[in-house]
């Protein structure tokens, strides 16, 4: 491959540059090259910026400075894609004397706190800003950071030297893989990735969640944060601070809400597929409108509300709200009732054309499985969803690409590889139905549901509704052993005699 043209530009020509940037980045992306000034030794050097775009995870910028004074050089990575909708935590446990875990390939944005709780460690965001790296280059960067200032520690603070000194002893048996060890990524903006040499198949060394993020959070990223919402501070926002608030975020909501107009509202707020699945059944007769924050740059916004009941299964809350600062919209399914005593599971033999088109709704708290690829979801990946068999085999072959990137990475040996293209071959395999197979949702919670083919639901043989009792561990996971509904269950009655 040629290597880039580098052009000499200014700073304002490689942002605008940048910005005009659209979703594909070809490979012959030209290699701007702009004169900065050294903070070592005050004379001029140069920086070089490349966007490029790794495969199935973000288009990112990366700059490099180099000073041919003093010789001072470092990098950094920039992520010049879309604000990701919630925050993501990695975490990896890591065995000594395994040198390939820690090969491992890290993106880490300049938002992103590693920990290490074995040691107590924390390297902070503005310690180590963003990097493309491998976990052992992370930890000795760290080392080296902490080792690069002991001889002045040791003439101030002997004692607190000689302690980093044993500390030092630890940090670089991690990294040279003498000492096991847990390795959590947290990225609140959700930019950081840490590498999966099994996808498509889960690592089991290897978790990720997805959360959202507080107020605080949002304020340290740069978003907009309503002040009360940090706390310690008035509920009412003063005449000056609306005064200063743009003009689009103090906008009335489009469209009206209203019986008449409640199909639209949410049609507005929520995706097509979403809308027309539960319209097959039931169209809200009132739809509730209530002030929300939005999820991704925490301006004010209304989220749309209405409640449904879909036979077979039970009464649902739908919930839509779309953001007219950012354009951000979201969609959630919620259970209504009571909490179900038993789990369920739902086993569908998919045998002809008719089934891929089922409604499904799958809950939050939702495992997948496909036996025939040997396909396994734990509970909480993609989250909540209404959408079709085969639009949820989509979404699980279109999650699987984002979250698992450098797939198809130049470095990336042929034999991973070509696993990947045989796994994603076989998953398109189950749309064309070229044989038949079976999907597997199993809710401890009982709020998932696929539609039966026939009018009555027992009559349909490929549909198989199974109920258990949860153990503990699921209890306990679910946060119901220590739920406590006493207060609840008292009658108003006694309430107000009390």
């Amino acid at each position: 491959m040629a290597a880039p043209k580098e052009q000499i530009m200014d700073v304002r020509s490689v942002v605008e540059a940048v910005a005009a940037a659209g979703d594909d980045v070809e490979i012959d992306t030209p290699l701007y090259v702009v004169e900065s000034l050294c903070m070592r030794c005050g004379e001029n050097g140069t920086t070089r910026f490349l966007l490029t775009l790794i495969p199935h995870f973000r288009k990112i910028l990366l700059s490099a400075f180099d000073c041919p004074h003093c010789g001072e050089r470092n990098n950094e990575v920039e992520f010049a894609g879309e604000i990701q909708p919630r925050g993501c935590s990695y975490s990896l446990r890591v065995p000594s004397g395994d040198q390939k875990m820690l090969d491992r390939t890290v993106v880490k944005s300049e938002s992103a706190t590693i920990k290490i709780p074995e040691l107590d460690f924390e390297i902070p965001p503005e310690a180590q800003r963003g990097s493309l790296s491998s976990i052992e280059g992370i930890l000795v960067r760290a080392a080296d950071g902490l080792e690069a200032l002991q001889d002045e520690r040791k003439k101030v603070d002997p004692q607190m030297a000689e302690a980093i000194d044993q500390f030092l002893i630890k940090l670089r048996a991690c990294a040279s893989g003498d000492l096991s060890f847990t390795f959590i990524l947290d990225d609140p903006a959700g930019n950081s990735f840490i590498e999966n040499p099994l996808a498509p198949f889960p690592d089991p060394s290897l978790t990720i969640t997805f959360y959202e993020r507080t107020p605080e959070q949002q304020a340290a990223l740069g978003y907009l944060a309503n002040p009360s919402q940090l706390g310690g501070q008035s509920d009412e926002v003063s005449s000056e601070g609306i005064n200063n608030v743009p003009h689009r975020l103090l906008k009335e909501p489009h469209g009206s809400v209203g019986a008449r107009a409640g199909r639209q509202a949410i049609a507005q707020g929520n995706s097509a597929e979403m809308a027309e699945a539960l319209f097959r059944y039931s169209a809200p007769e009132e739809v509730m409108m209530f002030p929300s924050t939005c999820g991704a740059c925490a301006a004010k916004c209304d989220c749309k509300m209405f409640v449904t009941n879909i036979p077979y299964f039970q009464e649902v809350i739908v919930m839509a709200s779309s953001c007219d600062a950012c354009g951000y919209r979201n969609s959630e399914l919620k259970p209504g009732g009571p909490i179900s005593d038993k789990g369920k599971k739902i086993t569908l033999h998919v045998e002809n054309i008719k089934d891929l088109s089922r409604d499904v709704i799958k809950s939050d708290s939702v495992g997948v499985e496909i036996p025939e690829l040997e396909l396994e979801l734990t509970s909480g990946t993609l989250g909540g969803m209404v959408t079709t068999v085969e639009g949820l085999v989509t979404k699980i072959s279109e999650s699987l690409e984002r979250v698992h990137g450098f797939t198809f990475g130049d470095s990336l040996p042929e034999d991973r590889k070509s696993k990947w293209l045989d796994f994603r071959a076989r998953l398109d395999k189950l749309l064309s139905l070229e044989q038949p197979w079976t999907l597997i949702i199993d809710d401890a919670l009982a709020n998932s549901f696929v539609a039966p083919a026939t009018d009555e639901i027992k009559d349909d043989k490929q549909l198989i509704f199974e109920e258990y009792l949860r153990s503990w561990e699921q209890n306990e996971e679910l946060g119901l052993n220590d739920m406590d509904t006493t207060s609840a269950d008292v009658a108003p009655s006694e309430k107000a005699d009390n």
